[in-house]
Order: C-alpha cells, then structure tokens, then sequence
C-alpha cells in the first residue's frame, strides 16, 4: 500500500544514512518538470557531519537522489551509496 505524505509535514526532519551517519536536515524536495515525480530530497547539511564534509555541497545544500530514500518516519533514511 502507497503512503502519502505532504511536503510540508518532512520540512525540519533529519535525514540519516543507513549506517548512521547525520546528513542534515530536509529542508525541500526537487520535482521533475516533465513528468512531475519526486526526484530528489533537498538537505541543509550537517556541518559537523564526517560524511558531509567528503559530499558535494552546492550552494549550502546537498541532493540525494530519490532512489536512495529507504524509509520515512522519525527521520529520513537513504541509501548512502551512491550519495
């Protein structure tokens, strides 16, 4: 069964790897123009974070793709291969 969940109600959650390492925190989501599915979570990192300090931050933010998004509840978990 499909979960919906609104936007809105993911704005502050953390986002963690899942090996447990803190990515930041959701701050919007990216949508493909074209065909108008979720394409990417946008993330205010986590500057104290290990793992965001070898990542690619540009503009202050980081993007993990949708794919790596594993499961959405008290945080956001994603994949961390591939980020």
């Amino acid at each position: 069964m499909v979960k919906y969940i609104i936007a809105e109600q993911l704005v502050g959650k953390e986002v963690v790897t899942n090996d447990g390492f803190d990515l930041g925190k959701f701050i919007d989501a990216e949508v493909n123009e074209v065909n108008g599915k979720l394409s990417g979570l946008v993330v205010e990192p986590n500057v104290d974070s290990d793992l965001v300090n070898k990542l690619s931050v540009k503009g202050g933010r980081i993007t993990v793709p949708y794919a790596n998004v594993l499961a959405v509840n008290d945080f956001i978990v994603v994949e961390r291969k591939g980020l």
